[in-house]
């Protein structure tokens, strides 16, 4: 026990007995759910640590059970890099879907047929990305965009299931690997995120809508005190990185693992030993989903044999070794107060209803799509009516139709408008096309959504200019079409709220520096319907550079492979109006010079090739180095595997360089990729 005469020796011999204990029954707690002390006992034990650190500070260590009331206030949060792919999942949502995933990945790889598969719930939480070094929890972030997430290392040492070292568990033979990385979900339990609602509720605060909003909030608070409030809790499920240790081979072993190492892992996690057994699982839960103490929107089947999983690869951001079983969508019925219209990036005109509030699943909705014009027509949906509205996971919800045995003869027909409603100017139709359009390129509304488009990292990239300083740029008339981005000026921004010297120089900075984008992401910035990535960069390569481009006929544009007379027509209409000619006219006098990614016929040097890129480039943007290898016939893909032909390296490499080295894939420095462009 503590006691005033204690030197510092004897002090810190009691203190980091201390930390032993906390952190132990910190894990029987929060891991094991089997406490051995009362929550007196374990305050005492805390208070005495605390007591100790406040006579003789220098005791106090990073992995502290006492540090977990929250830190210094953050000013912003730094973006850090994953060392390894945080990929979302592929949804299924019957056992149909679930056999046609089967079947796909049988027929990549026939080991699937005598995998086991591991079934675990789809918490609806904040994937979070935990760091450990030597033991001790070095750095943890939000998953952010997959490759880079948002470091919350503070706010996530006040989550008590975060152990703070490893192993806590003192009965475990195991010890602390050299280097560890772990997948989990953070989130507010059912219960105590309807205790901490009702407690806002009585103290007129805002109260969350779901506890995945309240554990996202939580967990992004500036000021780590705040989140040490909330009542947030972790499970794990993952291992992205490992080092000083074997890695498990399988989905099973993995979560064995983490349980040994002191991890929060579910114990409703289940092993099978075939596909059906997995999809009986998942039914199983489809009506007893309210006994999980979290929110769940859905099952998680995985292989388990983690090697084929990885062999699989992914579709765009999913792993084909796993698959999302999601819960049955939730309907109800509600009174459709009125019908409102939004105008898209793109022109398109989409009608929305206004509804009565009603939750589904968790969340008040009160406002759903109509899809389109024509969808209201043929399903004779009137305003005041009694309609069906739908929610499946994170779809946004929808109209199904209405009640029509509920009507009583107030409903009111509605008519689709003639004019924008937000410029005024006439709607255009398109004959064979669902869709109604405003050609105005320079709607208020559409302009908004342009601008953010422009400024997107897949388009000009412009770091900075989100949608909140577009809105009030448009608003302010600084901007009236995208062209009069590259005109603003320091005097123009220091006028926008948080606005000083620093941001408004940084902003004009980004700006400066897109002027020289690659001529597909100007092409993807200029909002062209039906004009994506990947359509852009075959206009690009075909045209070579802005001007032949901008003169191209419906007859050049129908000789490219892959690009049909819709598309042909879209990109003609977009630049044969006067407004787009005289933006695109004002783009070149502003000085952007997007440069040339045209390769005559016969040169493709990469054609044929697969590439996967990893760390920071010094000269190049990953879009940039992206739109490159794509221009020369190459193709790029997320994950290293057999079929790579080359691992395009910068500075900080992830978990995908020693992959390529076990694999035996050739590694390429930005220089040398610039000479195997060249032939050299």
């Amino acid at each position: 026990m503590y006691n005033a005469s204690m030197n510092l020796d004897q002090a810190s011999a009691r203190a980091a007995q201390l930390r032993r204990k906390i952190n132990y029954h910190n894990f029987r707690y929060h891991v094991l759910d089997s406490p051995v002390v009362s929550d007196a006992e374990y305050d005492r034990l805390l208070v005495e640590l605390r007591d100790l650190e406040q006579k003789y500070p220098q005791l106090i260590t990073p992995d502290s059970p006492s540090q977990r009331v929250g830190g210094q206030v953050l000013d912003k949060f730094v973006r850090v890099q994953h060392p390894g792919p945080i990929l979302s999942l592929a949804n299924a949502f019957s056992p149909e879907d679930v056999r046609a995933w089967y079947e796909r990945i049988r027929r990549l790889d026939r080991r699937v047929e005598t995998s086991a598969f591991v079934v675990e719930p789809k918490i609806d939480g904040l994937t979070v990305v935990l760091h450990y070094e030597e033991g001790g929890f070095v750095l943890g972030a939000t998953r952010g965009d997959g490759e880079v997430g948002e470091d919350v290392t503070p706010n996530l040492r006040t989550v008590r299931s975060v152990p703070l070292r490893i192993p806590v568990d003192p009965r475990s033979p195991l010890r602390p690997p050299v280097r560890i990385v772990v997948r989990g979900e953070a989130f507010f339990p059912v219960k105590d995120f309807e205790t901490f609602n009702k407690q806002l509720a009585q103290n007129g605060e805002r109260t969350y809508v779901n506890p995945r909003n309240a554990a996202s909030g939580a967990l992004r608070q500036l000021d780590p005190s705040l989140t040490a409030s909330r009542p947030i809790d972790l499970l794990c499920y993952a291992i992205v990185a490992l080092e000083g240790m074997p890695r498990p081979s399988g989905q099973w072993q993995t979560l064995e693992l983490l349980r040994s190492l002191g991890f929060p892992v579910t114990s409703e996690a289940q092993r099978c030993g075939d596909l059906e057994a997995a999809i009986a699982v998942c039914d199983s839960w489809v009506d007893q989903r309210e006994r999980l103490p979290f929110e769940a929107d859905g099952m998680v089947i995985k292989l388990d044999d983690l090697r084929l999983a990885d062999s699989l690869g992914s579709v765009g951001k999913d792993p084909r070794g796993s698959i999302a079983f999601k819960f049955p969508a939730t309907e109800v019925s509600t009174r459709l107060l009125d019908i409102g219209v939004n105008v898209g990036r793109t022109g398109v005109l989409t009608p929305y209803a206004i509804l009565e509030p009603v939750a589904i699943g968790g969340v008040t909705i009160s406002k759903a799509t109509l899809h389109n014009f024509e969808f209201i027509q043929e399903r004779d949906i009137r305003m005041g009516d009694r309609v069906l509205v739908k929610r499946a996971g994170e779809v946004i919800p929808y109209v199904i139709g209405p009640i029509a045995a509920a009507r009583n003869g107030s409903e009111r027909a509605f008519s689709p408008p003639r004019t924008c409603p937000s410029c005024g100017e006439p709607i255009e139709h398109l004959a064979g096309e669902v869709a109604s359009y405003c050609v105005n390129a320079s709607c208020p509304e559409q302009l908004i959504r342009n601008l953010e488009h422009f400024a997107s990292r897949g388009a000009m990239d412009i770091e900075g200019l989100g949608i909140k300083i577009v809105e009030e740029l448009v608003q302010g008339s600084r901007v009236k079409d995208l062209a009069d981005l590259y005109r603003l000026q320091k005097k123009d921004l220091l006028g926008l709220e948080g606005f000083a010297e620093k941001k408004a120089s940084n902003l004009l900075e980004a700006i400066q520096a897109s002027r020289s984008r690659p001529l597909p992401r100007l092409i993807v910035g200029l909002g062209i319907r039906g004009v994506g990535e990947v359509v852009a960069g075959d206009l690009a390569r075909s045209f070579g550079d802005l001007d032949r481009f901008t003169a191209a006929a419906v007859e050049d544009l129908e000789q490219i492979p892959g690009i049909g007379p819709n598309t042909a027509q879209a990109v003609v209409d977009w630049l044969g109006r006067r407004a787009n000619q005289r933006v695109l006219k004002k783009l070149k006098q502003a000085g952007v010079r997007p440069r040339s990614e045209g390769v005559p016929a016969g040169r493709r040097k990469l054609e044929g090739l697969i590439f996967v890129i990893t760390g920071t480039l010094a000269g190049l943007s990953r879009g940039e180095a992206k739109a490159l290898i794509e221009s020369h016939g190459g193709k790029v893909t997320e994950n290293v595997s057999r079929k790579t032909s080359y691992l395009l390296c910068g500075d900080s490499p992830g978990s995908k360089l020693g992959k390529a080295k076990e694999l035996g894939v050739p590694v390429l420095r930005e220089d040398e990729l610039e000479r195997l462009v060249r032939g050299a």
